[in-house]
């Protein structure tokens, strides 16, 4: 048991902080500090897989979309039934099915099947396949566990670029840019021949990580590999330059994009939106259905957030209003910019009754965007219902219970502050201190307020108190963030 266990990387005492694994070409070293819901990931990954070795439950595979633990024998059958069915049968198990079956269990996000799918990959001696190895990295790296995903890449004794790009693209979903730079780096060590996808993965890492510099560097390693005529890495330089507040470069790659699809209007206009750009967004709308472009529910949304920022509440709810004109059901994010609309022009009785005649239940967001509107303009008692709906939603938020206490408080409300004080501590919640980063030479800082950890804390420190004093000569006043 051990000895399986051992070969296919998941070791019961694996050190979850480090991997220390020697690759081809590379040796990483403190690959990363995993997340308390990727370690417990982990751990059930391990337990599930023992208990299926051990208790020889891989021999009754179940799918759980057989709702009479039977299996499918119908010509239209998937692999995963297919798969299970020969296994059952004694009947032999080619590679392309293990494979197809572990990628439609990542697709489908059926956690347990792709486990014993895992299962019968060790049973059938498939490990050393570099086409189930790629399918074992993308089925976790899809459930977040990404030092499973690691192991298993780390466990292949030949990767090609499939494997590589999908170990690139798993760390990039958790934004692990520094892993995914190294991968990057292995790859053309090995003189692997790079494939558009490794971009996409790495410029969607640069944007979630707010890193521009390293954004750009790619963007001029793709220009010079010739990948910039692909669509969808033009669009994933588009939204990289759009979320990094380049929205200038954004709509030159736009405008140079030859083949535009419906991501690349979307990414346009949910960059201007979210740069501010309303009046951008709303024409470069209007020039898409004019272009006959169909919109979808994501075009809606970024020209809703778009009018939300700007505060153009007719053209809003106009737009809103013409949604099922395209056959566009309303989601909950749309209600959410409707309500923040009407919030932030200050009609906020107005908000209070579109949610009430919402088809859909509200989720804690919408409530937040009517509790934050509330907030900045003093209705007290609105905020407070708006704060108890949001809070018997979502009761782990520290920041709605801190939020509560403070309208309570401002109603002369005491023992209501009092109480919710107490809940807190007895729940063990604590403020998470907000942080703010800049990102310097391609490195990014990050510091949170009274951090005393840098090398440059006193000249930073000197710094802002000169900002201090300049803004206090122009009159500037120091607001209270209400918390």
């Amino acid at each position: 048991m051990n000895n399986l266990l051992f070969r296919y990387g998941m070791r019961k005492n694996l050190p979850l902080t480090k991997i220390k694994r020697p690759l081809k070409g590379q040796r990483f070293l403190d690959i990363l500090a995993p997340k308390q819901n990727v370690i417990k990931n982990h751990q059930n990954c391990v337990k599930l897989i023992e208990d299926f070795l051990q208790t020889g439950s891989v021999q009754n595979c179940k799918h759980p979309l057989d709702k009479d633990n039977s299996f499918s024998y119908s010509k239209e059958e998937d692999s995963v039934s297919l798969l299970f069915r020969f296994h059952k049968e004694g009947c032999k198990i080619g590679v392309s099915l293990v494979s197809n079956a572990m990628s439609l269990c990542a697709s489908k996000r059926v956690f347990n099947v792709g486990i014993q799918v895992h299962c019968l990959v060790i049973v059938n001696g498939f490990l050393s396949n570099v086409y189930i190895g790629s399918s074992l990295i993308t089925f976790y790296s899809n459930f977040g566990a990404i030092v499973d995903a690691y192991q298993a890449f780390d466990e292949m004794s030949v990767r090609n670029v499939v494997s590589w790009s999908a170990m690139l693209n798993g760390f990039a979903k958790e934004n692990e840019l520094g892993m995914c730079l190294k991968l990057y780096k292995g790859m053309m060590g090995l003189g692997l021949k790079v494939n558009e996808f490794v971009f996409t993965s790495l410029l969607s890492v640069c944007m979630g990580s707010g890193c521009f510099g390293h954004g750009r560097s790619i963007h001029c390693q793709i220009i010079v590999m010739g990948f910039e005529s692909y669509v969808h890495v033009a669009n994933a330089i588009l939204s990289m330059y759009s979320k990094c507040g380049e929205v200038k470069d954004a709509m030159c790659i736009f405008d140079n994009t030859k083949s535009k699809d419906l991501v690349s209007w979307n990414s346009m206009i949910c960059g201007y939106g979210q740069q501010g750009h309303a009046i951008q967004a709303i024409e470069l709308f209007e020039e898409m259905k004019k272009q006959e472009v169909r919109p979808d529910s994501i075009t809606f949304l970024g020209v809703l957030s778009s009018c939300r920022h700007a505060g153009f509440v007719k053209e809003g709810m106009s737009y809103f209003n013409s949604m099922v004109d395209y056959g566009v059901k309303p989601e909950v994010d749309h209600y959410s910019c409707i309500v923040d609309l009407l919030g932030r022009a200050r009609l906020l009785e107005e908000a209070r009754e579109f949610i009430k005649k919402m088809p859909i239940q509200p989720n804690g967001v919408i409530w937040g965007s009517l509790l934050m509107s509330c907030r900045l303009q003093g209705n007290f008692r609105l905020g407070i219902e708006a704060a108890e709906n949001r809070l018997a939603l979502e009761p782990w938020s520290t920041s709605t219970h801190l939020q509560l206490i403070n309208l309570y408080a401002r109603l002369g409300y005491w023992d209501q502050a009092a109480r919710m004080q107490k809940l807190m501590k007895d729940n063990g919640l604590k403020r998470d201190p907000g942080y703010s980063w800049i990102e310097i030479s391609n490195q990014v800082f990050r510091f949170t307020a009274e951090d005393i950890s840098m090398g440059h804390i006193k000249s930073i420190a000197s710094l802002v108190d000169v900002l201090v004093d300049h803004m206090r000569s122009f009159s500037v006043e120091e607001t209270d963030s209400g918390e």
